[in-house]
């Protein structure tokens, strides 16, 4: 009949472990026998060598002996039986030189030979040893006897029976076996109770399942495109996928580190070491806009997942840009289809010279303004961001300067990400300069060039950001910014310094640090507030024939 090997991950361990105890207990029972044996008999041996000696000790023994003949009556066997009567010896057998008993337990054997050779005895040795004589099997012991010269005149053996020796040794096992058999019960009752608990740890998994759910989850983790980052309970990373390491920079040796010892200090770090409460919570991690979400586990630990967010909120900023373009468009339409109302307005009445001289002047404003940024900002980009803007600045009432000692040449290495910092910028002061009331709300854009480095400044009539706030409102996810619920009124709250998402600005910052220049916000004189970005190595030099020599992140190429 085949033994069936159990598959589920418990049942395996409760049965090796069964397995291991008793044998172990087995091999215990063994080794603790061998040992107590031969101690027995050691005893035994130890035990007829002080009988023997002692009887050999008795100067009257030795005066019977060689004045008395070997008979059954005589002293030598009356004090011999008293002695082994009194000790329980099995035998008490005193020779002379030759060999013969002058005293036995057998009084037959009085006046024979002895059964085993004397010599080494008689030659002045002491005997101990286990041995079969006409009595049977004993622990026996053998030593000279002498007189008061210390001539050797005898010998005296005393002999134990092995047969008390043996049962010394069976009555201590069943004892042993108790105390084995309690040690078997313990170790299967424990063996028991973690089989339980591991089968609850396991779900009643085979251990042919746990290799193929490791490749699974290996497969998994690192083939997914979010990133995965797993802690313990005290806070150390357990595991990190490819996608958490490329998302948050993060080598093969930040597994088993803790959280802070591999990430710099910032909102980034709060949510992952769950500081901050929330689900689908912002942070930015390298340029990269993340959107993360940290789940506790059974176990004390938490796992977060990471997504990259950074293209669909460059696409969510183009949509928005998008849509004030489409507004200002929508309000120069109007704004084109009065001014034509006037001009139709101005034929009919036969003011001709009226209507090409207000044609004149709107074309020329205009213009005007699109060629003043022109002139000021070389970039296209820059440019066109500048003129779009503008249009949006007007239909919400805002006019959006160009602040004189703007000069930007056409040299920008990646004009992306100053479109990027000044569009935040702008966005920011437009949605400031409407919370504040004045006479003439404006915002004022200032582009310089020194020499490599480009220095962007924006300006706005708002309420300005009070000095407590000027670090928090670059952090990622920070904003004072409240999107009213559907149907509610909207209520007072403070201004807002920048997007309602909270990642504009720390967008600005951290395109700053990666340039190597910095993101400051003061007061502006009047009131208001005045972003200045500054960004080394921004610019390529003009004597370089070659163009830009930087990278987009700001590094030599």
């Amino acid at each position: 009949m085949r033994i069936r090997w159990p598959r589920r991950v418990f049942a395996q361990v409760l049965t090796a472990q069964v397995t291991l105890t008793t044998g172990v207990m087995v091999l215990a029972t063994g080794l603790f026998l061998a040992p107590l044996s031969s101690e027995l008999d050691d005893q035994a041996m130890r035990r007829a060598l002080s009988i023997a000696q002692t009887t050999a000790a008795d100067p009257d023994l030795v005066r019977e002996l060689v004045t008395t003949g070997p008979t059954a009556h005589g002293p030598v066997q009356a004090d011999a039986e008293r002695i082994r009567t009194a000790t329980g010896a099995l035998y008490i057998v005193v020779m002379d030189t030759r060999g013969v008993r002058w005293s036995h337990t057998n009084t037959d054997e009085i006046g024979r030979h002895v059964s085993t050779d004397p010599s080494r005895t008689l030659a002045g040795r002491q005997v101990r040893q286990i041995d079969t004589g006409t009595l049977g099997r004993s622990a026996r012991a053998k030593v000279p006897l002498r007189d008061d010269r210390g001539r050797i005149v005898g010998a005296v053996s005393v002999g134990i029976a092995y047969d008390s020796v043996r049962g010394r040794l069976f009555g201590t096992i069943p004892g042993l076996l108790r105390y084995a058999g309690a040690a078997l019960a313990v170790g299967v009752l424990a063996a028991v109770v973690l089989s339980r608990r591991l089968r609850r740890r396991t779900h009643g998994v085979a251990f042919a399942d746990i290799s193929a759910l490791l490749d699974e989850r290996e497969a998994m983790l690192h083939g997914i495109r979010e990133g995965v980052v797993a802690f313990d309970r005290r806070g150390r990373i357990r595991l990190v996928n490819d996608e958490a390491a490329r998302l948050l920079g993060l080598d093969t040796r930040a597994a088993g580190r803790a959280l802070d010892e591999v990430l710099p200090p910032g909102r980034t770090t709060d949510v992952l070491a769950g500081r901050v409460d929330g689900a689908d919570l912002l942070a930015v991690s390298g340029g990269r806009v993340l959107v993360a979400n940290r789940m506790p586990t059974p176990d004390g630990g938490a796992v977060v997942t990471l997504r990259d967010r950074t293209e669909l909120e460059l696409l969510g900023r183009e949509l928005d840009s998008t849509q004030g373009l489409l507004d200002a468009l929508r309000a120069q339409d109007h704004e084109h289809a009065n001014q034509l109302h006037t001009v139709r307005g101005l034929l009919e009445l036969g003011r001709h010279d009226k209507a090409v001289e207000f044609v004149s002047e709107v074309a020329s404003a205009q213009r005007a303004s699109a060629e003043q940024i022109a002139e000021r900002v070389h970039d296209p980009l820059l440019s066109a961001l500048l003129v779009g803007k503008a249009a949006i600045a007007a239909e919400r009432g805002v006019s959006l300067r160009v602040s004189p000692a703007t000069l930007l040449p056409d040299a920008v290495v990646d004009p992306r990400d100053l479109v990027t910092v000044l569009g935040n910028l702008i966005d920011n002061a437009l949605d400031a300069t409407g919370e504040r009331r004045c006479d003439e709300p404006f915002v004022e854009v200032e582009l310089r060039a020194e020499r490599t480095t480009a220095v962007l400044r924006v300006s706005d009539t708002g309420p300005g950001v009070p000095p407590p706030l000027r670090e928090r409102i670059f952090a990622e996810g920070w904003s004072t910014k409240e999107v009213p619920s559907a149907g509610a009124r909207p209520s007072a709250r403070p201004v807002a310094f920048h997007r309602g998402r909270g990642i504009g600005l720390a967008l600005v910052r951290r395109l700053a640090e990666r340039y190597g220049g910095m993101a400051r916000v003061t007061a502006r004189a009047g009131g208001g507030a005045v972003f200045t970005v500054v960004l080394p190595e921004a610019l390529a030099r003009q004597d370089d024939s070659r163009g830009p020599q930087l990278t987009a992140a700001g590094e030599p190429r």
